[in-house]
């Protein structure tokens, strides 16, 4: 089941525009009223697509992206639609009600360029970044398992460091964000080209995308002055980008320290062996280099990081998942969409995973593990439903009997196994990545209930296999399927506002 925020809907409008008025990310460009609201948003917004499509003209005639390409770049006015924002509650902070913009991208002005510069830009990026990123916490907690207790290179004095950034989304204006790239670019290819597409066209790109993202919220529109909207993937890539840059200098000096370093998305985490002046100095130089992006640090012996606890004990590592028990979402489930009983087994066994992999002691994996157990029963689901998923965690490994067991030394091979099968799983997801930035992944999705959803599965593969075996793309060797659920009966649908009839009217 789904928590819904219950809230007055003027205080949350008021907090909305205050959001948007007091943001530098965001700059008012046009107020509609009541009389004559289409005809000058028309006129805006069609120049707009104008703009784009003649942009798109000139780099087409320099031969600069390959004809089929830029074809599909090209915007048809009447399909091209104005995204209205949307705000997500944030009720993690006590007493304080904090909101998350939402801006959908499907068919708008961007999102065509949006996802052609991400599958150009982030499968380059992501083999640049790959030694200093984390791709989740188990991974981190993977990549520090080795340096402290493989290496053995934590010593009794080390400090634990982290840095989270506050504006990942916005860090800087677009012209900055345009020229780093370029120098990101320049710094790591070979040649002035990513795939035959030289720099100049990139950032020629980059500006048609950056300084085009407008969007509504009731009767004003805006454009952004910094970042793009968060739910684009290209945001993401562009930020990873930007902060790579802005980290190494800060990466030079922890390697010459001998120091662990990494960072999952808006998050730093690294090891620091001299003293804490020095690296407050440090920080501070770096605040005075660089004043756009906005962070706060946590230094000690002992930090929370990806909502883990970490702790130096005398040159031992503890780790455990942290749970601080004055926090309103104990004993909640997260938000999930799509058929809750599917999403909250697959929740309910990834938890499970990430307590083996995460807490370093067994009376803390078993601590957790009990407090997940707790979480859907006191949410509504059956006993059988909660023992059912446990027998097949513990039985994976042929480990039943570590439900009930406190031995440190089963414990640890127990742990290592489930290291073992993430690293597997990794590998797994990176393969498909890159299918799917060759463009042979295909999604297929299905409306379901209930009944025997396994085994449905399992035979439509085989038909797939069966039928496409000698096809030239859609055969095992060429392409691969991910075949999904879908819910119709939901909360979503019947308590959320629907806004398509705002849509469009442009």
């Amino acid at each position: 089941m789904n928590s819904f925020y219950l809230g007055n809907l003027q205080n949350f409008q008021t907090k909305a525009n205050q959001y948007l008025s007091n943001s530098d990310s965001f700059q008012l460009i046009m107020t509609l009223n009541e009389t004559n609201d289409q005809e000058p948003l028309h006129d805006k917004f069609h120049g707009m697509i104008e703009s784009i499509n003649f942009a798109l003209k000139i780099l087409k005639h320099r031969k600069a992206i390959d004809p089929h390409t830029i074809t599909r770049l090209f915007l048809d006015p009447t399909k091209v639609q104005l995204s209205d924002m949307d705000f997500l509650c944030d009720i993690s902070h006590e007493n304080e009600l904090q909101l998350v913009p939402l801006l959908p991208y499907l068919n708008t002005l961007t999102s065509k360029i949006g996802e052609y510069l991400n599958r150009l830009l982030r499968p380059f990026a992501d083999r640049i970044m790959k030694t200093t990123r984390f791709h989740h916490d188990i991974d981190f907690i993977q990549k520090l398992n080795h340096y402290a207790c493989t290496q053995r290179r934590l010593t009794t004095t080390t400090l634990f460091c982290t840095i989270k950034i506050s504006n990942f989304y916005y860090l800087d204006s677009h012209a900055n964000i345009i020229d780093w790239i370029g120098y990101f670019l320049q710094d790591n290819l070979g040649t002035n080209k990513l795939e035959q597409i030289s720099i100049m066209t990139i950032k020629n790109l980059l500006q048609l995308f950056l300084y085009n993202n407008i969007f509504r919220y009731h009767e004003h529109i805006y454009t952004f002055t910094k970042g793009s909207p968060t739910t684009m993937p290209i945001t993401d890539t562009l930020s990873n980008i930007y902060l790579f840059q802005w980290q190494t200098k800060l990466l030079r000096i922890i390697k010459q320290n001998d120091g662990f370093f990494g960072r999952c998305k808006d998050e730093l985490f690294f090891t620091w062996n001299s003293s804490s002046n020095e690296l407050h100095d440090l920080l501070q130089s770096i605040k005075i280099q660089y004043p756009n992006v906005y962070f706060h640090t946590s230094i000690g012996s002992n930090v929370n990081y990806l909502n883990l606890y970490i702790t130096n004990q005398n040159g031992q590592l503890y780790t455990r998942v942290n749970r601080d028990a004055t926090l309103k979402e104990n004993y909640i489930l997260p938000y999930v969409t799509g058929h809750p009983k599917l999403m909250y087994s697959i929740w309910f066994r990834s938890a499970l995973i990430r307590a083996a992999c995460c807490c370093s002691l067994v009376k803390d994996f078993q601590q957790e593990r009990i407090y997940l157990e707790l979480t859907l029963l006191v949410n509504g689901y059956s006993l059988r439903f909660v023992e059912h998923h446990v027998q097949h965690f513990f039985d994976y490994f042929h480990a039943y009997n570590m439900r009930y067991l406190m031995d440190q030394m089963i414990y640890e091979t127990f742990r290592q196994h489930w290291f073992d099968f993430i690293t597997m799983k990794n590998e797994s997801q990176e393969m498909t990545q890159q299918i799917d930035d060759n463009g042979h992944l295909i999604r297929l999705n299905y409306l379901y209930e209930q009944g025997p959803r396994c085994q449905f599965n399992q035979e439509f593969y085989q038909l797939w296999s069966s039928y496409f075996k000698n096809h030239s793309r859609l055969s095992e060797e060429k392409s691969k399927v991910i075949l999904t659920t879908k819910h119709v009966h939901s909360l979503n649908v019947l308590l959320t506002q629907s806004k398509l009839k705002h849509q469009g009217q442009v």
